[in-house]
């Protein structure tokens, strides 16, 4: 793509936006599902090779230098995405900027290594910290490539590279680890993902900036990308707070073994509905925000993820023990349970994700910083009081702030806007219900398994977590329809599916993504 070709696809008109994001869905939807399996795969392995102690090692220092890896990917791509025209120079002149910072953060947190290491008392992090520092210059390299694609709304082929960057990681940790290279496995992938990402970037996005120059419009972008990332930062700061705690408080076996837990309790949730931020912000971006539409897709969209969060996360709650011993085998048991007390936080954690999807496509990134400082604050103060009880009290510590936080997220989010938190509220209420009394009906039930659930080896954890998963999913449907009185959601759920299949899709408005006001809600 050559997004400031005469006839290129830089911006798309009003009648394919639904189009385009319905497969923009689908894309990061079967992306997802591909790196959750490659990751699960690489995991299966990387545990074999690896020790406890390697994860943690490394974990201390992508604590850190995650949040300097993100800093233009968590900022400049909104502020390119929420504008309503861009140029070159305009573009050319945040390129150099991303890669000025880029280059200073690199420099700087290499240096830091020896303070790392004294902070966690191990030697090891400072040498670890140099190797992972690269991935933060490589990363910004591809930052306004990536933005480009995502205003273009091309979600299939900023997919495709995700997944390819992520198999060259994975390719490359399991020979290294293999070959004995220890923790450094885990170092050359994550610098190998980072460049892979920025080389597809370039590929996808035939786009070389010019030379910086005067540009209306530079200053406002870096100041919304700086509340953005400074949103980012806050959230970054308060959902690592737990590994730095454990880190510095137990060791690097058992910050090993609570980061495969906590692993499980992230992807199962955040990927899933990260994945889909993007495409939300980018079609909610193009109705008016206070439009019927607006409201009406936000709440479809809200209700859908509900729906299936809620259900994957009991479900997990009940079958993720005997996931974790079934793919990592008995040395990470004591991962199964801290992952325990996550379980029960996957599926609100889902839900609450989307009130940044409000924030950021009514243009109010303020707000959404404004609210981190709540959340960061409520959920240190949760883990300083759960670090008695070690790695299960900070994973129940998580749990309790994701449910108390939910609703007032979403209430704040709607406020600029109108949006009364009543309807939220009863568009998902029904979904928490039915999980519950759908686990706890399972859990009594499990009390009475047959006895082939104590097999040896992984035949036993594979034989729970199939039985109870299919009746799981049997009560939990049962539970919807009967709160609903009727199969409506789980109509909603499977017209949205045959829409987001190429074979599938027709031109009516999709339940989650509908017509643009005052636009025909035919597909292109």
């Amino acid at each position: 793509m050559k997004p400031f070709a005469a006839r290129a696809l830089f911006q798309p008109t009003e009648e394919g936006i639904r189009r385009l994001a319905v497969q923009g869905a689908t894309a990061t939807v079967l992306s997802s599902g591909l790196g959750l399996a490659t990751q699960v795969i690489a995991t299966v392995i990387l545990a074999r090779l690896l020790t406890p102690s390697d994860f943690g090692v490394v974990a201390m220092v992508t604590t850190f230098s995650l949040l300097l890896v993100n800093f233009g990917a968590n900022g400049f791509i909104e502020a390119v995405i929420q504008r309503e025209e861009i140029d070159h120079f305009l573009a050319s002149n945040l390129f150099w900027i991303n890669l000025a910072a880029g280059l200073l953060l690199t420099i700087g947190f290499a240096a830091a290594g020896s303070l790392l290491a004294r902070f966690y008392h191990n030697p090891h992090v400072a040498h670890v910290t140099v190797g992972v520092s690269l991935t933060i210059i490589l990363t910004s390299t591809s930052v306004l490539h990536l933005a480009l694609l995502y205003r273009s709304m091309r979600f299939a082929v900023v997919s495709a590279n995700n997944v390819f960057a992520g198999a060259v990681s994975v390719a490359v940790s399991i020979l290294l680890a293999w070959a004995g290279w220890g923790y450094w496995a885990l170092v050359a992938g994550a610098v190998a993902q980072a460049l892979s990402k920025s080389v597809g970037a370039w590929y996808l996005c035939r786009w070389v900036p010019s030379l910086p120059r005067r540009a209306v419009g530079t200053a406002s972008m870096v100041k919304y990308a700086m509340k953005v990332y400074g949103r980012f930062g806050v959230n970054y700061f308060g959902q690592n707070m737990d590994n730095l705690l454990v880190g510095w408080r137990f060791s690097a076996q058992a910050l090993g073994l609570y980061k495969k837990a906590y692993d499980l309790f992230a992807v199962s949730g955040t990927l899933f509905a990260s994945s889909l931020t993007t495409v939300a912000v980018s079609a909610l971006s193009r109705f008016n925000r206070d439009s019927i539409e607006y409201r009406r897709n936000l709440l479809s969209a809200i209700a859908v993820i509900a729906f299936v969060g809620m259900g994957l996360g009991a479900n997990l709650t009940l079958v993720g023990k005997d996931v974790i011993l079934l793919l990592l085998g008995k040395r990470w048991e004591e991962s199964g349970r801290v992952f325990t007390y996550f379980g029960p936080g996957i599926g609100v954690m889902i839900l609450y994700g989307t009130h940044s999807w409000i924030h950021l496509s009514i243009g109010r990134p303020d707000r959404w910083f404004r609210w981190g400082l709540v959340e960061v604050s409520f959920t240190g103060l949760l883990f300083l009081l759960a670090l008695p009880w070690g790695p299960p009290g900070i994973a129940a510590a998580w749990t309790v702030s994701l449910w108390i936080l939910t609703v007032p997220a979403l209430w704040y989010a709607g406020r600029p806007i109108r949006l009364g938190i009543s309807a939220v509220i009863a568009a998902v209420w029904k979904y928490p219900v039915a999980s519950a009394l759908a686990g706890c009906a399972c859990a009594l039930a499990m009390r009475h398994l047959p006895s082939f659930v104590s097999l040896p080896g992984a035949a036993g954890p594979l034989a729970r977590t199939v039985m109870v998963s299919g009746l799981f999913g049997t009560l939990y449907l049962g539970a919807v329809i009967l709160l609903y009185r009727g199969c409506a959601p789980i109509h909603q759920l499977t017209r949205l599916l045959r829409e987001m299949t190429p074979w599938g899709r027709t031109s009516r408005p999709s339940p989650v993504v509908g017509t643009t006001s005052g636009v025909g809600g035919t597909a292109e």
